[in-house]
């Protein structure tokens, strides 16, 4: 095992467009329960806790007949559709990767996803073992249409006092903010919206706006959702 040099730069999965594995998504049976996986790519949000599979199964074949590598961005879910893409993201840190689903597991009572060790470094919960992630689910529609794709422009951000922003982040330190700025900058930029950061609560805070009324912030933040698959959420600015 050569894990990189640099496991922080390990880069997100990029999701596309591709066909799912027959058997890997029929219903089967471990340890005496059932699990019926989705047979299309559909809407899935949970938060619970994700753990991580490294050494033991290095170099194995994941559920669809791949070898696994704990050093690629990828996770073994129990029913997502073999192979998807999903963003995670640390629910205590605002942390966020996107990997590519391709094995089953994990099966431990409580535990909601089986992330390689490159994504759970990445999400800071490989020294502990695991930690409490939000697990959503790229869709079609985010992955036909590319950040370079040609896109209208989202409504314009308003100039104006109070308003409603859409979060897409928040952090406990300054410097983790600023990274996940400028990776969601670099795919919100074919949309023509900015990013910043502002202090609010206590945390760094990633968000568009604001915009003078919720409707639009909530649109605008329903169309990031389905173009990017960012997670978002509306606020009083």
């Amino acid at each position: 095992m050569n894990p990189p040099p640099n496991l922080d730069a390990v880069p997100d999965a990029v999701p596309r467009l591709e066909p799912l594995h027959r058997a890997a998504n029929r219903p089967y049976a471990v340890l005496g329960r059932e699990y019926v996986p989705a047979t299309s790519l559909k809407p899935y949000q949970e938060r619970g806790i994700a753990s991580w599979y490294g050494r033991k199964f290095h170099g194995q074949k994941t559920s669809i007949g791949e070898t696994y590598d704990m050093y690629a961005m990828t996770a073994a879910h129990p029913t997502l559709p073999l192979p998807s893409y999903a963003r995670v993201t640390n629910v205590s840190s605002g942390k966020s990767v996107v990997v590519r689903v391709n094995d089953r597991g994990p099966f431990l009572h409580g535990r909601i996803i089986d992330l390689s060790f490159a994504a759970a470094h990445r999400l800071g919960i490989a020294q502990n073992g695991s930690g409490e992630v939000d697990v959503q689910a790229i869709l079609p529609a985010s992955i036909a249409r590319s950040p370079q794709a040609s896109q209208p422009p989202l409504p314009p951000v308003a100039s104006v006092v109070g308003g409603y922003s859409v979060q897409l982040g928040a952090f406990a330190n300054f410097a983790n903010a600023q990274a996940f700025l400028t990776h969601a900058q670099n795919q919100l930029a074919a949309a023509q919206v900015e990013a910043k950061i502002r202090q609010a609560g206590g945390l760094y805070r990633v968000y568009i706006g604001p915009y003078p009324a919720r409707t639009d912030a909530e649109r605008v933040g329903e169309r990031i959702t389905q173009a990017f698959g960012f997670a978002t959420s509306v606020a009083p600015h």
